[in-house]
């Protein structure tokens, strides 16, 4: 069954209804109410769709934009250009052994990660940020509220195809004080004035995902792969915010986290070098549910930013 977040229900609403996003939340807390709790927030806003004659999702054969691909699809067709592509990695568990690696496809509309196994991992030797790659009768994950792209047996992956044409993708460099809820391919640049303890846990190597209990949801009892997650506070000088490093970008951000494991002493001196940093960060704007602010999860870390391209940029600010 096909998922899609309420936030994107809303923004589907909001974009075939006309009404704005404020007008739309007053009408699924109101449906939520007149139903006493029997529904939840997702099913309440399917609803006010319906009202409103709004189709929420769209046929979904042929090529797909990324902001129309939901978990739970199969035979998933789409074109985009690579943003930025990861190593491959080796898993092994008591029942099977291989590879994974992954990269970051965008296009117009939005970004999502794609996940290659086995043979096709060893396509990621020839994937370079730029790119411009065609995906084939692939399926769709969820995974830790994100969405994934995956490629099985069957999948096909073609690098800089003829005839294909994708535009030039940029992201929108903002001010923290200006971001919004939701906002994709935004870039900050800031200082780096705290940096918070790492997380680590387990994950399932084949899928991913954070296990639970020692089990994968998917995949039951498995061998686990280790991960992590570093959270930052970043200020431009218009305001602050928590920046979220996972995986792939954490390592980015502090080269060899993962050994640091249980080893504070390694991540104290990582930390001190650190801070007072100056950054450049792309990635997305969400909304956290327990303090009610606006988090930055982060798609790619520079942590050199060119001066030079950073003058040119403030140059060019000054003369708006």
């Amino acid at each position: 069954m096909f998922q899609m977040p309420v936030e994107d229900i809303i923004a589907k609403i909001k974009e075939k209804s006309g009404l704005d996003e404020s007008s739309i939340k007053q009408k699924i807390n109101k449906k939520m109410d007149e139903l006493s709790g029997l529904i939840s927030e997702q099913g309440a806003a399917h609803i006010i769709a319906n009202e409103l004659g709004v189709k929420i999702f769209e046929s979904v054969s042929g090529k797909l934009k990324i902001k129309n691909i939901l978990p739970g699809m199969r035979s998933v067709d789409t074109e985009g250009r690579v943003i930025a592509a990861y190593p491959v990695k080796e898993f092994k568990t008591e029942s099977r052994e291989g590879k994974v690696g992954n990269f970051i496809l965008g296009d117009d509309t939005g970004t999502i990660r794609i996940t290659l196994w086995n043979d096709q991992a060893e396509k990621l030797n020839q994937i370079k940020a730029g790119d411009v790659v065609r995906i084939k009768t692939a399926y769709v994950r969820e995974n830790q509220g994100r969405k994934e792209i995956h490629l099985g047996d069957k999948s096909n992956l073609q690098i800089n195809p003829p005839g294909v044409s994708i535009e030039e993708m940029k992201d929108v460099r903002k001010k923290i004080s200006e971001l919004k809820e939701g906002e994709q391919r935004i870039e900050l640049l800031g200082t780096i004035v705290q940096v918070f303890n790492p997380t680590y846990y387990e994950i399932c190597p084949k899928c991913r995902k954070r296990l639970r209990e020692d089990s994968c949801p998917e995949h039951g009892k498995i061998e686990p792969s280790n991960s992590c997650v570093v959270n930052v506070l970043l200020d431009d000088g218009s305001g602050s915010i928590r920046v979220a490093f996972f995986g792939n970008q954490a390592d980015s951000l502090i080269k060899n986290l993962l050994d640091m494991k249980g080893k504070p002493e390694l991540f104290e001196t990582a930390k001190s070098d650190l801070l007072g940093s100056i950054v450049k960060v792309k990635g997305t704007v969400r909304k956290n549910n327990l303090s009610g602010g606006l988090d930055f999860i982060a798609r790619v870390v520079d942590i050199s930013p060119d001066p030079e391209e950073e003058l040119k940029h403030l140059e060019a600010e000054t003369v708006k």
